[in-house]
């Protein structure tokens, strides 16, 4: 014996289904971003002050919360919360931290070989003296010049299963048909 079915229940589903088709979700708005610059840089400015400050090439947690702090600003205010005055406090303070009263240890670049003197370098200052530094070691021909020139580990690290891109792995073997013979 079949089944039945009762064709009043069949049609109701079926409109259930043309109706779940026929609503049409309201579209999402469109916000746009607020960005705010310090330093040369675009920060975003819907995250929080401090997190934000971390999209600083040359600025981390510690160093961000102490910037922060330094400046009088609350680190957990939104950045696009901030009048033209803080930002500029907060620019000052990441250009020269000691005079805001940041220790020394906290500084990125402790005695300049150049200078003598305590840095903090943010952004292509950063980038830059960074290529200069490895490019004096290069021309010194010191250790870790050489591993710098060769693009080998610089820091001790083990050779034997890393660091092998670019150099052939495995054996190579010669080709036994083809042989020279003068």
């Amino acid at each position: 014996m079949g089944t039945t079915r009762v064709k009043g229940l069949e049609e109701g589903k079926k409109e259930k289904k043309k109706e779940k088709k026929k609503e049409v979700k309201p579209k999402k708005e469109v916000r746009a971003k607020t960005i705010v610059r310090i330093a040369n840089t675009d920060l975003d400015g819907e995250k929080k002050v401090v997190n934000a400050l971390l999209n600083i090439k040359g600025l981390g947690h510690t160093m961000s919360r102490a910037v922060c702090i330094a400046a009088g600003i609350d680190p957990d205010r939104k950045l696009m919360s901030l009048s033209e005055e803080e930002i500029k406090k907060l620019e000052d303070v990441i250009k020269n931290p000691r005079a805001f009263g940041i220790p020394s240890w906290l500084l990125n670049r402790r005695f300049d070989p150049e200078t003598g003197k305590d840095l903090h370098l943010v952004g292509q200052e950063l980038v830059i003296k960074q290529k200069f530094d490895i490019q004096r070691m290069i021309d010194m021909k010191c250790y870790r010049g050489l591993r710098h020139m060769y693009g080998l580990p610089v820091r001790g690290q083990r050779t034997r299963s890393t660091h092998r891109k670019g150099m052939t792995v495995g054996v190579v073997r010669k080709k036994e048909g083809k042989s020279e013979k003068k």
